[in-house]
């Protein structure tokens, strides 16, 4: 046997898998993660399994993009027990996308058929964030469910 075959650990009577086996295991888990990832740009600089946990080190291009990615990774698993991640922010990067003033923050134009739920989504993962997106627009909006195609909302980050 080798060392880094699949073998029974005697106190438990589970199996411990080989590293090679662990990764595909794990990076099939986080598979959406990383294909988002790619999608946005993320440089991955290390992707490997340590003491049982999926370890990835990138660079996002934008603070919001970062963001994002932790909430594809809370989609995957909200306590991500069995994942080491951390992202930088490239150099430069970190400012704010489409012309906003504020770090983290863009702006979206509403279009037809578009709810705050599914902006949401589209910007978070997670349609039940349209509240952030309300609040962010108190100035504009006065009911979430009143939105009007045209509309140039802010998106917090």
């Amino acid at each position: 046997m080798g060392i880094f075959d699949k073998k029974s650990d005697a106190k438990s009577g589970s199996a411990v898998a080989d590293p090679q086996q662990e990764l595909g295991t794990l990076k099939q888990k986080y598979q959406s993660v990383l294909t988002f990832m790619e999608k946005q740009n993320v440089r991955v600089q290390n992707l490997h399994v340590e003491n049982g946990k999926l370890v990835i080190r990138g660079t996002a291009p934008s603070e919001d993009v970062k963001n994002r990615v932790w909430d594809q990774i809370k989609l995957v698993d909200p306590s991500y027990r069995d994942l080491s991640a951390e992202f930088t922010v490239a150099p430069g990067q970190g400012g704010p996308a489409g012309g906003t003033a504020s770090p983290g923050a863009r702006t979206y134009t509403v279009k037809s058929g578009d709810t705050l739920s599914k902006i949401s989504q589209q910007f978070y993962g997670d349609a039940n964030q349209y509240n952030k997106i309300f609040e962010a627009n108190r100035d504009k909006l006065s009911d979430p469910d009143k939105i009007q195609p045209g509309q140039e909302l802010k998106i917090p980050g």
